[in-house]
């Protein structure tokens, strides 16, 4: 069972990396929660993979930092559409 789970961990570490996705994209191709893909990436990668962590982070960090700016823009999109009809 813990393999399966360190499997996981692994998977979803690379396809964030690899990607630059963001976690609830990650869940939604993995087909698991956020909050299992989080915990994955955050508290068990670092165990199995430290050098994976580390990319992981960094892809984790921007996404946080950048989080505001994609919100703005769907809201945007949201009233645009709207506003077309």
């Amino acid at each position: 069972m813990w393999s399966d789970i360190e499997a996981r961990a692994m998977r979803c570490g690379e396809y964030i990396a690899a990607t630059g996705c963001t976690v609830r994209a990650c869940a939604a191709r993995c087909g698991v929660s956020k909050s299992t893909v989080h915990k994955d990436v955050t508290e068990r990668l670092p165990a199995i993979d430290p050098a994976l962590t580390e990319r992981v982070k960094a892809v984790l960090d921007r996404n946080l930092s950048e989080r505001h700016l994609r919100g703005g823009d769907a809201t945007r999109r949201k009233y645009e559409k709207r506003r077309r009809g």
